[in-house]
């Protein structure tokens, strides 16, 4: 059996950083910009700071029609 070395997120972590999403996902800190920006991925701001909302997101895609 082969062990992974992608990096691995807790299930319970409901915001993160631009830069740690970006690692996780493999995606440019820039792409992830661009992305909130446009409205694609939920952010929430905890005072200056913007951070992506990874629970709302898991549940946007968990109630999406496609979902299998």
């Amino acid at each position: 059996m082969e062990t992974s070395n992608a990096p691995q997120v807790p299930a319970n972590v409901p915001v993160m950083t631009i830069e740690r999403f970006a690692e996780l996902s493999g995606l440019t800190p820039d792409t992830v910009r661009g992305q909130l920006q446009q409205g694609n991925l939920p952010v929430i701001k905890v005072g200056r700071r913007r951070l992506v909302n990874v629970a709302l997101l898991t549940a946007e895609c968990m109630n999406a029609e496609d979902w299998a």
